[in-house]
C-alpha cells in the first residue's frame, strides 16, 4: 500500500517552495511570518474596533456638552 505524501507548497515573491525541503531555520522563519500576518490582521481589526468605540466616546462627550 502506498502513501500520497503530498507536500505542502508555500510561495515567496511568487516562487514557490516546498515547505518540507526547507532548512530547520527556513521553517521556523516562514512559522513566524505567518503568525505575525495573523498577529498584524487581529490588530488591525481591534484597531477599527477602538476607532469605532473612540468615536462613541466623543459623541457622547459633545452630546454631554451641549446639554
Amino acid at each position: 500500500m502506498s502513501q500520497d505524501t503530498k507536500k505542502t507548497q508555500i510561495t515567496i515573491d511568487d516562487v514557490s517552495y516546498n515547505f518540507e525541503d526547507l532548512t530547520q531555520e527556513q521553517q521556523e522563519l516562514f512559522k513566524h511570518c505567518i503568525d505575525l500576518d495573523r498577529k498584524i490582521g487581529s490588530t488591525q481589526f481591534t484597531l477599527v474596533q477602538l476607532s469605532v468605540n473612540k468615536e462613541a466616546f466623543i459623541k457622547k462627550l459633545k452630546d454631554s456638552l451641549e446639554s
